[in-house]
């Protein structure tokens, strides 16, 4: 027989978002509890050294999900260790359902349930994620001074990467599959006027190359996609941009989604569609994606659901 848990506030999703989220309803006395989901602490565990984290001049990203983990705790939220399959948002108190069975009904809920990038499905790419393969220039271009880089992708997301790279980079490489870029116009004007960066047309990547302990890469064997003919490109880091994924699909059909996926909050709050439903971090965030931004959403979505109840029973 499945378990039945009533809370004021549910937080679905961990990371940077939940987490705070968790400890401001916390501070409220909102008794928040919060499901953690498959991938608990989200992207951030996968990432090595953080730099632009204020007030830590390096941390590994594992270490500060755990941080805000054992805060959240402190401070009185209840963590699960659970995934939810199923949203109920059709009637207050809203019901979440888990792929354990277990039930979870909330007079508000909390959406921090994130986005995943896009990545190639290449086994070597699994292996060098976090050393040398990242999806966030960001994040991470900053470990690439005076290095060669490669970015592959042809959209907007790939172009302002590998600009945004040429800051810290000696090269960047962009390679695409296709013979022209998706990306608007304006970006590929830049891209193409830049000294730093040289495209490589109509090749697709088939093996990142690495090796060393701790693993790096050294460079990327890519293929003509019409050729087929293979060849080397040397390069320390390899920032995959062919797109993000926001991890809406349990609200699908439920809330007002927008931009190929992401949640839509009303603009300066974290007001969903739905009344009572709050959503923060990268589910509802196609611009910046950064760990900052979605905890101060995070904050925001806690303070927008505490206001929230207060009106509602007032």
């Amino acid at each position: 027989m499945s378990d039945t848990r009533h809370c004021r506030v549910l937080i679905v999703g961990s990371g940077p978002a939940g987490y705070t989220a968790a400890v401001y309803a916390a501070r409220a006395m909102l008794e928040p509890v919060l499901v953690q989901g498959i991938e608990p602490g989200g992207q951030l565990t996968i990432t090595t050294d953080v730099e632009n984290w204020p007030g830590d001049i390096n941390v590994q990203g594992p270490e500060l999900m755990q941080r805000m983990e054992a805060h959240a705790r402190d401070v009185g939220t209840e963590i699960v260790t659970d995934h939810i399959a199923t949203l109920e948002l059709g009637a207050r108190p809203f019901t979440a359902i888990s792929d354990t069975g277990n039930r979870y009904s909330a007079e508000a809920l909390i959406l921090a349930t994130g986005a995943k990038a896009r990545w190639l499905g290449l086994e070597s790419e699994d292996r060098f994620k976090g050393f040398g393969v990242s999806a966030c220039a960001t994040c991470d271009g900053f470990f690439y001074r005076g290095q060669e880089v490669a970015v592959v992708g042809g959209g907007n997301t790939a172009v302002e990467e590998a600009l945004f790279l040429t800051n810290f980079a000696e090269k960047v490489t962009l390679v695409h599959r296709r013979d022209s870029l998706r990306a608007e116009k304006i970006l590929q004007e830049r891209l193409f006027r830049h000294p730093k960066i040289e495209v490589i047309w109509d090749h697709v990547v088939e093996e990142v190359l690495g090796a060393g302990t701790p693993p790096g890469v050294t460079g990327l064997r890519i293929k003509h996609a019409r050729t087929g003919a293979e060849r080397e490109l040397p390069c320390t880091g390899a920032f995959i941009a062919i797109g993000h994924a926001p991890a809406s699909e349990l609200v699908a059909g439920q809330l007002e989604l927008h931009n190929g996926g992401y949640v839509w909050v009303r603009p300066g709050t974290t007001e969903t569609s739905l009344p009572g439903v709050f959503a923060a971090g990268d589910i509802t965030d196609h611009v910046y994606r950064q760990a900052v931004t979605s905890a101060g959403m995070g904050c925001m979505a806690a303070l927008d659901a505490e206001r929230w109840l207060a009106a509602q029973s007032g």
